[in-house]
């Protein structure tokens, strides 16, 4: 695959918003764990499952990797 053909992974508003979502989530599970707070360990699970799917439903929309939203940007 080339440069040109590339799809850009991981270079879109839904991605960026995924992986913030979640890794947000896994920062107050890991804390939640730590201090043994079992149902915000939970809850921060649920989070990240919903970052999963908030970034599933923004590609759909177009604001995914090579959507109708989306701007191409060039690698260097």
């Amino acid at each position: 695959m080339n440069a040109q053909s590339e799809l850009g992974h991981g270079h879109s508003i839904a991605a960026w918003t995924a992986v913030t979502i979640i890794l947000v989530a896994f920062t107050i599970g890991t804390v939640a764990f730590w201090f043994e707070i079992v149902w915000l360990v939970w809850a921060s699970a649920a989070l990240a499952l919903a970052g999963w799917i908030a970034g599933g439903v923004m590609a759909k929309a177009g604001y995914g990797a090579g959507g109708q939203r989306s701007t191409a940007k060039a690698h260097s």
